[in-house]
Order: structure tokens, then sequence, then C-alpha cells
């Protein structure tokens, strides 16, 4: 069953003013349910002294105008600004809104005789209403369930966090920039507590980052939330998780590590069937036996129990890591399953595991237009704390099998459900497939090659052939942005270098992921996906001889003459294109993108911290550029980085056993 029908067919509205106090009288119509209509107003308890902020959603594409009227019939607010590419989504605010009964209103520009305007009642209290109740020893308390409106709700949300034209270069130095911005965050101060004002702390990394948004979103909603204690993969076997904490139980937020070696001992914890209660499972741990593959690295103390909802978060944080997203699709013990590669099922929040340990996340799609090729937005973030939304190409997200990286791809959060005696549990993957809510899971990926995967994903994005010379300039304007990311990143470890000794650099393939300085200011994992990018760009002719019926040749030229045009292009372009960095000395230099280009053997050792900016981004000895180059890695670094690593670099093959 296709996404889209099923949305279309059964959505209903009454969950969400179930979770509103007091809630708004919601019937369903005809056509709410043709349309898959939900209104969601924040905060969760509107009030007089406090800003109404609407959201309506529809699963189909249409055109509308959102209204909310005023107690008195006057029209406050009204917007036709229509956000998203399934679900669809309206936003209007009022800044003072009056006590009473206001209506959110859903006018269709495309309607017809029986589906013209939708209407839902709001409450609005003249006092303020207390927040929704928090169960002893838990920090929210579960009033909803997730299903396909409420996974629509969090994409929708998702994409207005994260909201900004295409061609924007968007990004935060810091997790609570994002949250904190009350136009961007619809659920900010949600719940009437003020839980939103004070500064986090938190820097997660690229798969805290994901785990956080949904905790978040689970938070605010009264969804059920939880997260494995996963070991990160390795002796030729995927990562595989032990033991899942869902949030009714915070206590046990901080498991014990997974077991480390065949020979664990009797603390170990063992493998755990979906959803199991983790307090069933530790008196048995003994009898389960112990993985072979390496574990994740465990707590070096164990904590006091979180007390608020952000050290919740943190706790969280210090369990999860890549490893959760990397376990193999087959797997139900797990917190996320696979899906098809289809623009249904591709929606905001949903995840993508890169094989060599980074984590993105969908916020948005653009389609294709004028020959202009479709592209999905996402956002990681990078182990300095720093959030960037990057667009889906082969630079950003790799994809290859390997049966000691796991299962890479694209996945959704597992569903959690109450299961018979009262228990939260995730859902199978038979289940999800059996589920009328979901019925989504997909082991296509599995089972295609690299080459069919980004084959598969340009069709998705660009169903429609694709003029050749848009279809690699776009490709360059990716190589683009991943270069002036990295200007940032190199960027932060300069300033921090300037302030700081030497920053230790770990042994074999930990320089790719580990913790600290070097994990924080170096770039092994980004300076290898930008070498993958080079490649990308500078093949990009070839790729289009290839699979020239994706495109729309020319009829008065032949296929050489095609590639000829391509290159001349490619060459223009990338010469075009400028990038500026940061010298020791606090001078701007300027390169061109196809001087970055022509120096990607110089990005094969130019990840370590230690070294100039100059050394890292290719300046050659003895030039002006050179010059004001005053540090290097020490020699015992630098033989390092050139016997025993760079061939990884060279060869494009991520180490797994080292």
């Amino acid at each position: 069953m296709h996404v889209t029908s099923r949305f279309a067919a059964g959505v209903v509205a009454a969950f969400i003013f179930a979770a509103i106090s007091p809630p708004a009288e919601a019937t369903t119509s005809p056509c709410e349910q043709a349309v898959g209509f939900s209104v969601l107003p924040s905060p969760f308890a509107p009030w007089k002294g406090t800003p109404l902020r609407v959201m309506i959603m529809t699963e189909k594409r249409l055109q509308g105008e959102i209204s909310l009227v005023a107690p008195d019939g006057s029209v406050a607010a009204r917007s036709s600004d229509r956000h998203g590419s399934a679900p669809y989504s309206w936003f209007a605010e009022v800044a003072q809104p009056a006590a009473g009964v206001w209506r959110a209103t859903l006018t269709l520009g495309n309607a017809t005789a029986d589906c013209h305007t939708i209407t839902r009642d709001i409450s609005v209290s003249a006092r303020k209403p207390n927040p929704p109740p928090i169960p002893s020893g838990a920090f929210w308390q579960v009033r909803n369930s997730w299903n396909h409106e409420t996974e629509s709700l969090f994409s929708a949300w998702i994409e207005k966090l994260f909201d900004a034209p295409p061609d924007q270069d968007l990004s935060w130095k810091a997790w609570h920039e994002v949250l904190q911005n009350r136009s961007r965050n619809f659920l900010f101060n949600y719940l009437g507590r003020g839980e939103d004002n004070k500064r986090t702390g938190l820097r997660p990394d690229c798969a805290d980052f994901v785990y956080f948004l949904r905790a978040y979103f689970a938070y605010k909603m009264g969804l059920p939330f939880g997260y494995s204690n996963c070991s990160r993969g390795g002796r030729g076997k995927a990562p595989r998780c032990y033991q899942w904490f869902d949030m009714e139980h915070p206590e046990l937020t901080r498991p014990q590590p997974p077991p480390e070696q065949e020979t664990a001992s009797a603390a170990a914890s063992g493998a755990m069937p979906p959803g199991q209660a983790p307090a069933l499972l530790q008196p048995f741990a003994s009898l389960q036996p112990a993985p072979a593959e390496t574990p994740a690295a465990p707590p070096k103390a164990r904590p006091k129990r979180p007390t608020t909802f952000n050290e919740y978060l943190r706790d969280v944080g210090d369990v999860v890591h890549t490893g959760a997203v990397r376990a193999a699709a087959t797997d139900d013990n797990t917190d996320f399953y696979t899906v098809a590669l289809t623009q249904e099922a591709l929606r905001p929040g949903t995840v993508y595991a890169d094989p060599y340990g980074h984590v993105l996340m969908l916020v948005h799609r653009v389609p294709e237009k004028n020959g202009k090729p479709g592209v999905f937005l996402a956002v990681d973030a990078e182990p300095d704390g720093s959030i960037t939304r990057k667009r889906f190409w082969r630079g950003n997200f790799l994809f290859v099998h390997d049966p000691a990286l796991g299962s890479p791809g694209f996945k959704r959060f597992r569903p959690i459900v109450r299961g018979k005696g009262g228990a939260l549990r995730r859902l199978a993957n038979a289940e999800v497939t059996s589920n009328p809510q979901y019925a989504d899971f997909s082991l296509d990926q599995s089972k295609m090659s690299a080459e069919d995967f980004y084959d598969r994903m340009d069709d998705v994005m660009s169903p429609e052939p694709l003029d050749p010379v848009k279809a690699m300039t776009d490709a360059i304007e990716s190589l683009n942005e991943q270069v002036k990311t990295r200007v940032t990143a190199v960027e932060n470890g300069r300033q921090y270098r300037e302030k700081h000794a030497e920053v230790a650099m770990p042994n074999g393939s930990a320089i790719f992921g580990t913790t600290g300085a070097w994990e924080d200011y170096s770039t092994p994992a980004r300076d290898f996906r930008l070498l993958i990018a080079i490649d990308v760009v500078r093949g990009f002719p070839d790729r289009v001889i290839r699979r020239a019926s994706r495109y729309t040749m020319p009829g008065d030229k032949s296929i050489a003459d095609v590639k000829s045009e391509l290159q001349g292009v490619l060459a223009s372009e990338l010469a075009s294109r400028k990038i500026s960095y940061t010298r020791s000395d606090g001078s701007q230099w300027t390169l061109s993108l196809k001087e970055v280009v022509e120096r990607a053997p110089h990005f094969e050792m130019a990840y370590n911290p230690n070294d100039c900016v100059e050394v890292r981004w290719g300046a050659s000895d003895g030039g002006e550029e050179a010059s004001t180059c005053k540090r290097h890695a020490s020699q015992a670094q630098r033989e390092k980085m050139s016997s025993k690593y760079r061939t990884w670099f060279q060869e494009r093959h991520w180490p797994t056993n080292s």
C-alpha cells in the first residue's frame, strides 16, 4: 500500500484535540478524510497571555489559505504560504489572542462543491491553564500514540524547523540556536512551563541529533520514546543492539555497555526482543551469549539519575551512536527500520545511515521543475556542535554494502506502542509491514549496489528527463556547498589550536571517530567524503553518457558532442566559483573550486588540526599562500598519516578492521 493512499484514506483529527485542554469539538467529515486534514494549536493549552499559533496539515497537495477568526468574527491572521511536499502545511499566528472560541479555517483554492472550507474551533482561556501533568519518576506522560497522523505532524514540525529557500546556506553553531528560534520551532514552550527559555549546553553529534529531535517532539506531544544500547559492529558483523530503554524508566537511561567480547563477564547484557522492558532482562543477562563484535565504549562512571528533560537527553546522548542507525535491516531489535525509495516514504524526519559512521535527517524535498533536478535537503550535526543543512548527493550520502558496516540507507524510527501488559515496546519489521498506519518497511535498499542506489535516487528526485547541463551544474553546486562547510570546520580548528596545546592523534581507524578535541576539530571523515565528491563531479560527464536515457539529449548532437560540452561547462563552472578561508595570520585567501579539485591529493593528509590551515587547504610549500604558515603537526603524526593512513584516502576505502 502506498503511503499517500494510506494517509488519504484514514486521517482523522480527533486525537489532536483529545490532547488539548479544554478540547475543541471536532468531527471528521468526508472532505477532511479525503484531504488528510489535521490541526495543531500551540501551546498545548492556549490562553490569552501567550501567542496562539496554529498549524493546519493535509496529505494531499492543495492550494489553500489558512485563517484565524477571532471570537468577535474578525479575521486576525491569514496565510496562503503552503509548506512541504507531503505532508503539506500552513501556519498562522496571533500575538495577543482574545479569550474565547477561535476558528482555524482552511479555505481550499481548488475546491469542489462538497469540499470547500474546513474549520476547527480552538478555545483560548482567559487564565493560564495548568500544564500537562507529569507522572512521578518520569519526565512526561504518554497521552498520545505514534500513528500516521503523529508521524506526519513530526514531519511538518521538522520541515518548519529547518525551512529556508533551497539555495540559502543554512547553519547554526549550536543545538539551542535551532530550538530557541520561535519563528522556526512551532513547539517552543508548547507545554507552558517555559521549558525552552534556558540554554541547554547540549552539543549533540550526528547520531545524538536525530534522537534528540525525536525525543523533543515526543516530550512535547506526549508520545512514547526509547533508544537502544548497541555495539558499533566489527569482525565482519554489523552493529547489534542489546538493550532498549523507554522514557517511562529514566532511572535506567544509562545502561551498562554491551558485552566486550565472547568471554564477557556474566554482568554483560544479552540481546533482547523488541520492546521488552530492560528490568526484565537484567536478571537473565548471564544466560545470554556475548557477541563477537566491538561494543560501544562504556560510560566511565554510573551517573546520578537525571532530574530534568535536558539531563535525560544528555544521558541518552552518552549512550546512542551511529551503530544504532547502522544495525542490519533484517534485525527487529533496532530503533530504525528501512523504507522503500519513493517520494511518499522519504518524508521529513526520515533518517539516513551513512555506512561510514555518519547520520543525517531529511527535512525537505524540492520537486523537479523546468529541467532543474529535484533534490532532497537534509540536516546533520558535527562533533563541534555545528548544525548544517545540505542536499542529498553522492558526496554527502555515501552508500556501500559491507557486513562490518551494517545496513546503510534511509530509515525511519521504529513505532513504539503499548503492549498488552502495559509496557511500551517497538514494532518488529513484520508488524510495521502489516500495520495500516505504516506499511512502509522494505528491504529493497539492502539488495541494491551503490550504482543502483544512486540511480534509483536520481529517479525518485527527478522522475522526468533532466537537462544534462543543469544536472551537472547542480552537482557542482553541491560540491561547492560541501567545500563551504569545510571552511567553517577548519576555521573552528584554527581558533581552537590558537589557545590550546597539540591535539592528541588516535591510532588506526579511530582517527575517524573518537572523543575529545580530535573528534571535534579534525576532518578525516569530512575529507574522505570530499574526495568522493570531487570524483563524482569530475566523472559527471561520463555518468550522463552512461545514463543517456535519463537526460534530454539534443537531437542535433552526438554523444561525443554532449560529453565535450559538459566537460567545457565543468571547467568554466569550477573556475568561476570561489571560497575564502582565514590564514594563520588572520588574512583571507581565496581559492577557486577548480583549485580545490586540483588539490585532491593534498586532502589525503589535510585533516590534522595540528597543521596550519594553509596545509589543510593544500597550499604548496614555498608559495605566497603558505608563507603565513607557522605550525605543523609533529613528525610522528605526519609519519602515521603518510605511511599508514593515506592509502585509505587514496583508494577511497574506509578502514573497517584496523
